[in-house]
């Protein structure tokens, strides 16, 4: 066996095992997360740009 075909196995038995691991409910929370996460980085900043342009005025 070459050294690149145990290196190739051991990558495929680590896909598979970190595959077998993951559900389908931990992609939905991770979505959602996200999501989440973004909507309120969009408000705040939002929020930020308007504080900033009634100081300015």
């Amino acid at each position: 066996m070459k050294l690149n075909d145990i290196r190739i196995s051991a990558f495929a038995g680590t896909i598979c095992s970190i595959w077998a691991s993951i559900t389908l409910g931990d992609i939905l929370q991770t979505v959602l997360t996200a999501a989440l996460g973004t909507m309120v980085s969009f408000v705040t900043s939002r929020l930020i740009g308007r504080w900033n342009n009634r100081g300015r005025k």
